[in-house]
C-alpha cells in the first residue's frame, strides 16, 4: 500500500509536469516566468505552474490512500480541502502576477486555521515554561499561534525557492525525516502523508533539476509548505510526549531562520518586508561561490550556475536535518543544535558577504578565451 501511493503521486506529478511542458506554447502567456527580476537567475521563459502537478500527484494519492485505508484517506482528504486556500492564491499568482504577497499570506493563514478546524492540527506545546502553560489553558492562543506558525513556514518554503531544484530537494530531506519519525512512532497516517508528498515532489524535481523546465511557482512553494508544516504540526500534536516541538523546528530551521533574518536585514536597511530583493543566502551563495565557476552569459551556462547553486543549500539544510535525526527523542540536545545553526548561519552569511569564503568552496574558475568558448582552469591563489 506504502508504495503504490508514493507510485501514484510520483506518476502523476510526472506525467502533468511533461504535459504541461510539451503544452507551453499553448498556455505560454499565462504560465511563463521571465528572467527580469532581482530575483531572477534563469536565462530563458519557463512555465511556472509547476505547482499543479505536485497538488494532482497528491490528490491521486489521496485517493489510492482511500480505497486502501478510509482512515488515512479522511486526514489525507481534510488536509488537502484545507491546502485549497493557499494552492489556489499562488495559482491565481502564476497565472495573473497580480496577487500581492500578503493575500498569499492571509490564504495560508484560512488555510492553516481550517487544518486546524477539520483535523485538529493545533500545537499543543513549544517545549518552553510558561508557553506551554499558556497554550494549554488557552486553546485560542495556540491555535492563533499554529496558524501565523504555519503561515510562516509556507512563506519561508517560497523564500527558498529561488535557484533549479533547491526548494524541492530541501522539501524532500524534510520528508524523509518527518517520514522516519513517523514510522519510528508508528504513525502510518503520517508516514503516507510523507510518502505521498515526496513522489509528488520527486515527479516535479525531475523536471526542474537540473535543467529547470518548469518551476514551481508560489502555488507548488505554498502548498509544499503548507504540507511541511502540518506534518509537523501532527507529528507533536498526535505524539506529544515521543516528539518534542523542536525536532521539527530544528529540521525546518533553514527556510524559518532565513525568512527571520531577511525580515531583520530589511528592517535594518529601512526597505519594505514584502519588497523583493537579491541578498537572500542563496542569492549570496551564488554571488560569491557559483557565478565564477562556469562559463559565459550564453543561456547553457547561465543555467549550469544556476542549478550548481541547490547542493550548497542542501548541505545547509542538512547540517540541520541530521543532528535533528540523531537527537529527536532529546530536547536539550535539538535546542542546543538550533542555536548552533543560528550562529553558524549568521557567521557564514558574514563570511560570503565581506568575500571571505573560505576556498576549497571555490571549486574552479573560468575564463573566457577569444571564440567565447570556456576554459576551466584550477583554483589555484594567484590564478
Amino acid at each position: 500500500m506504502l508504495l503504490s501511493i508514493f507510485i501514484a503521486a510520483l506518476l502523476t506529478s510526472l506525467a502533468g509536469c511533461i504535459v504541461l511542458i510539451h503544452t507551453q506554447h499553448l498556455h505560454a502567456r499565462l504560465s511563463m516566468d521571465t528572467s527580469n527580476g532581482v530575483q531572477k537567475f534563469h536565462a530563458n521563459p519557463t512555465p511556472r505552474i509547476g505547482g499543479l502537478p505536485v497538488f494532482l500527484g497528491m490528490v491521486v494519492a489521496a485517493l489510492v490512500s482511500q480505497f486502501a485505508h478510509d482512515h488515512v484517506g479522511k486526514l489525507f482528504g481534510g488536509l488537502l480541502l484545507a491546502g485549497l486556500p493557499v494552492f489556489l492564491a499562488g495559482l491565481a499568482e502564476d497565472l495573473t502576477k497580480r496577487v500581492s504577497p500578503l493575500w498569499r499570506l492571509l490564504a495560508a493563514f484560512t488555510s492553516a486555521g481550517l487544518a486546524a478546524w477539520l483535523g485538529g492540527s493545533i500545537l499543543p506545546k513549544l517545549g518552553i515554561p510558561g508557553v506551554d502553560y499558556v497554550l494549554q489553558a488557552f486553546p485560542a492562543v495556540a491555535i492563533l499561534f499554529t496558524v501565523f506558525a504555519v503561515g510562516g513556514v509556507c512563506h519561508s518554503i517560497n523564500i527558498i525557492d529561488g535557484y533549479n531544484g533547491l526548494m524541492g530537494g530541501v522539501a524532500l530531506f524534510v520528508l524523509a525525516a518527518f517520514g522516519y519519525t513517523a514510522l519510528a512512532v508508528g504513525d502510518l497516517e503520517l508516514l503516507v502523508l510523507c510518502l505521498a508528498g515526496a513522489g509528488a515532489i520527486f515527479g516535479f524535481l525531475v523536471w526542474n533539476y537540473p535543467r529547470g523546465l518548469i518551476f514551481a511557482g508560489d502555488a507548488g512553494a505554498y502548498f509544499i509548505g503548507f504540507l511541511l508544516a502540518q506534518i509537523a504540526v501532527l507529528l507533536v500534536n498526535r505524539h506529544p510526549d515521543a516528539v518534542s516541538p523542536w525536532f521539527p523546528l530544528l529540521v525546518l530551521i533553514y527556510p524559518v531562520l532565513e525568512t527571520l533574518f531577511s525580515i531583520y536585514r530589511r528592517k535594518k536597511r529601512n526597505v519594505p518586508a514584502g519588497l523583493p530583493d537579491s541578498l537572500h543566502f542563496h542569492q549570496i551563495v551564488y554571488k560569491r561561490l557559483v557565478r565564477w565557476m562556469v562559463g559565459s552569459q550564453e543561456a547553457k551556462h547561465l543555467t549550469q550556475r544556476n542549478s550548481k547553486t541547490a547542493p550548497y543549500l542542501w548541505g545547509v539544510a542538512l547540517f540541520s536535518i541530521m543532528p535533528a535525526l540523531l537527537f529527536w527523542k532529546t530536547q536539550w540536545m535539538l535546542q542546543l543544535c538550533a542555536v548552533i545553526f543560528v550562529f553558524v548561519y549568521i557567521w557564514a552569511y558574514r563570511q560570503l558577504v565581506t568575500f571571505r569564503a573560505p576556498s576549497v568552496l571555490l571549486l574552479r574558475k573560468a575564463y573566457l578565451d577569444l571564440n567565447g568558448r570556456s576554459r576551466k582552469l584550477l583554483n589555484k591563489k594567484g590564478n
